[in-house]
């Protein structure tokens, strides 16, 4: 059966045009893919139309019926045209309950009205809806499905006559063991370890495993003449027409809705998992639910047993490489043809052998990646619910299990919060509303009395209640000495509520700024990685002495979380930046804001005007910070970052620095910067201020200077490394590459 993944596509398909089967339909096409295709497919639905319809105790014409009827007529009307519909194997306990209770013909009455409710569903365009459910519960629903298969026929292979239900089934067992028919158990073992073991002949595993289980098992049965029970075809093919149940008005509605809505489950998840595999045209499911419901009520009229799409046979039929309905239809007509010619053959298949292929694919129904995979999205209780609940108690009972613990989760997702308290520091994050506020009033009334608190919401939705009982609390500590401070970090629910005017509906989180995560965390795996969520703005923080305090505090409070995870993998595995940053130390310009990098991303050196003396300089600073970046950290680029404004390049101008300072010391660096400064500069700079002319000449001449140095000369002839040069207009907050050659600007992005 189809993954989650499968079941979400859905969605995408409801949604296209809905074009046409587009699949061109010549001779040629037909003739190469599809008729080799629906061979292959005959092979298949012989033992497996058999096998389904002896593990219900239906007749077994019954599923060679659904197997005609699913092919030729579902097949040239579906929506899918590469989907193969027939006996439905997630049918089997609800179809073996339905017999046990009413008999066949009143089973075949259920088939058709739920063909009826089927054409209902698809011309109403509710298709969507039913692929609402969990696939948790889904999953869950085809393993108990499974398991109660394997379980029943289990007993068939020991020789027994399968019950119809696993309670039942079971305690069935330790007689079928004591008495074995060893002529049984051999067939079914023989068909078993075939389809178990088939897919190992690489030469061979084109033929269907199927086929040469029940084929090979028949053979030993016959070959050795072992006394087994063998198929039992009627002696003549007259049809077993419906017939009202003899029940309660409800218990027929029931059955009938079971019926329709498990075959359309299993049809639907099935097209869209098949779509999956192959590049023709999609699956419209709308059209395809009426056709599943128009088989089903030929099936039921003519005494078939109920017709779902099934992903097994789906599957094998692009592989085999069809291309149009066509082969679909060729398979059910090859079915009729072999039936009605081949009957005294198929009579030599032992019933084990039958029950074996079913077993094994009752097993394969349960899927352990499956099981890991909602394990990981936190779902597995619900897949283990229903699947029990269907084993134990029927395929409804289970499902209304599943359904309702999946709701109860989803409830409690929905209005969870969290609650922490820390000192005075009260933070409560989630959605807040009266099924969560006890959990707070009763942290709230713990608090110590005469304290200031601090009431930290990050919530995406506050009803009346949560508000009232904040509010209640509130004026109760205020009223006894303590105060109360309310910091909404991502909305102001609370401070609207207080003025009359509540949010209604829940508020989704903003853009959120990317300045805590290193690249590696958010660049080249798109939607691979979810950001940790921060502020949007700002906290009022109050008078304070020391705003770097105030700073380290609000850090250490809301910053550090989200940062300590990165921190903590470079303390452990040590720095390893991608570029030696060389900027200026203007406080408007901030690195790793404007490249959006993290920790461990970049090894900065700032200075006054981002300048790299020349390496025969007696400044040896700049230079020790360069060898060390190349030759010990191999960055692969080296940037300098110059800056509109600056404060150097202003004081180069005007000689403001004073005579023998320690800046005028520094400046003589830029010397040779004012020189190219008086060389023509490149187009798109001249509407700029003189400073900021000189500004993108020193950037360019930084980066000469850097060629100076040996290591850095020998790394950019062996291609190892990269110099860039990068302009920063404070007032637009724009970055720009400096081109060294021609002194000129270009702009890394079109302006928003």
């Amino acid at each position: 059966m189809p993954s989650s993944q499968e079941r979400d596509s859905a969605v995408n398909h409801l949604h296209r045009s809905n074009a046409a089967d587009h699949t061109p339909h010549g001779p040629p096409v037909v003739l190469r893919n599809d008729l080799p295709a629906s061979l292959v497919l005959f092979l298949i639905s012989i033992p497996l139309s058999l096998g389904i319809a002896h593990a219900t105790g239906a007749p077994l014409m019954a599923g060679i019926i659904s197997a005609v009827v699913g092919g030729v007529v579902v097949g040239a009307i579906s929506g899918a045209p590469l989907q193969i519909s027939g006996p439905g194997t997630g049918l089997v306990v609800i179809v073996a309950g339905l017999v046990a209770q009413f008999g066949w013909a009143a089973t075949a009455a259920i088939t058709l009205a739920a063909g009826v409710v089927q054409l209902a569903l698809g011309l109403t365009g509710i298709s969507r809806l039913v692929l609402s459910l969990s696939p948790a519960v889904v999953h869950g629903m085809l393993a108990g499905i499974g398991v109660s298969i394997a379980v029943g026929q289990l007993v068939v292979v020991l020789g027994g006559a399968a019950a119809p239900t696993v309670p039942a089934n079971l305690a069935l067992l330790p007689d079928a063991l004591a008495a074995g028919e060893l002529g049984s158990i051999a067939a079914g073992a023989v068909a078993i370890a075939i389809l178990l073991l088939w897919h190992r002949v690489p030469r061979v595993s084109v033929v269907p495993a199927p086929l040469v289980a029940v084929a090979a098992a028949t053979a030993l049965a016959y070959f050795l003449r072992v006394d087994v029970a063998r198929v039992d075809l009627p002696d003549s093919h007259a049809l077993v027409f419906p017939q009202m149940p003899q029940a309660a008005t409800g218990t027929v509605l029931t059955a009938v809705v079971t019926v329709a809505l498990v075959a359309s489950m299993e049809s639907l998840l099935s097209a869209v998992a098949t779509d999956r595999l192959h590049d023709g045209p999609r699956a419209r499911l709308d059209r395809e639910l009426v056709a599943q419901g128009t088989g089903n009520v030929l099936a039921g009229a003519l005494g078939g047993f109920p017709i779902s799409g099934g992903l097994a046979r789906s599957s094998t039929n692009v592989a085999a490489g069809a291309k149009t309905r066509y082969a679909a239809v060729f398979q059910g007509a090859w079915t009729a043809v072999a039936v009605l010619a081949f009957a005294p053959a198929l009579e030599l298949i032992p019933l084990s052998a039958l029950a074996g292929v079913l077993l094994v694919i009752g097993l394969r129904l349960v899927s352990v990646s499956r099981m890991r995979t909602l394990w990981q999205h936190g779902e597995l209780l619900v897949y283990a619910a229903t699947a029990g609940g269907v084993v134990l108690f029927g395929l409804l009972e289970g499902v209304a299990v599943g359904v309702g613990i999946a709701l109860v989760r989803a409830l409690y997702r929905l209005t969870h919060c969290s609650v922490r308290v820390e000192g005075d520091l009260v933070c409560v994050r989630g959605t807040l509303v009266f099924l969560g506020v006890g959990r707070l009033v009763r942290e709230l009334r713990r608090l110590p009395l005469g304290r200031t608190v601090v009431l930290e919401l990050h919530i995406d939705y506050l009803d009346h209640a949560s508000y009232e009982a904040i509010n209640d609390w509130r004026e109760g500590y205020e009223r006894l000495g303590g105060r109360v401070r309310v910091d909404e970090v991502h909305d102001t629910w609370y401070d609207r509520a207080s003025r009359g005017k509540p949010g209604r509906c829940k508020t989704l989180p903003g853009p959120l700024p990317r300045w805590f995560a290193p690249w590696s965390h958010w660049q080249g795996t798109p939607g691979a990685v979810t950001l940790p969520a921060q502020r949007s703005s700002a906290e009022q923080a109050g008078p304070a002495s020391d705003p770097m305090l105030l700073g380290m505090h609000e850090f250490e409070r809301r910053s550090a979380p989200l940062v300590r995870p990165f921190l903590q993998e470079l303390a452990t595995h040590g720095q390893r930046p991608r570029q030696l940053f060389i900027t200026c130390a203007d406080s408007r310009l901030v690195p790793n804001l404007i490249t959006t990098s993290g920790p461990g991303d970049l090894f900065c050196v700032r200075n006054i005007g981002n300048l790299v003396p020349m390496s025969s300089a007696d400044d040896r600073s700049v230079g020790a910070a360069v060898e060390y970046a190349v030759e010990i950290l191999n960055v692969s680029t080296i940037v300098v970052c110059g800056h509109s404004d600056c404060g150097a390049m202003k004081a180069l101008v005007q000689g403001s620095a004073g005579r023998g300072s320690h800046l005028r010391s520094w400046l003589r660096n830029a010397d040779p910067s004012l020189i190219r400064f008086h060389a023509p500069m490149s187009a798109g700079c001249e509407h700029l201020p003189v400073t900021d002319r000189l500004a993108v000449a020193n950037v360019a001449q930084q980066l000469d200077n850097l060629l100076g140095y040996p290591c850095v000369r020998e790394a950019v002839t062996a291609g190892a490394l990269t110099l860039k040069g990068l302009y920063f207009d404070i007032s637009d907050a724009r970055v720009y590459l400096v081109d060294p050659d021609r002194n000129g600007l270009e702009p890394v992005s079109s302006p928003a």
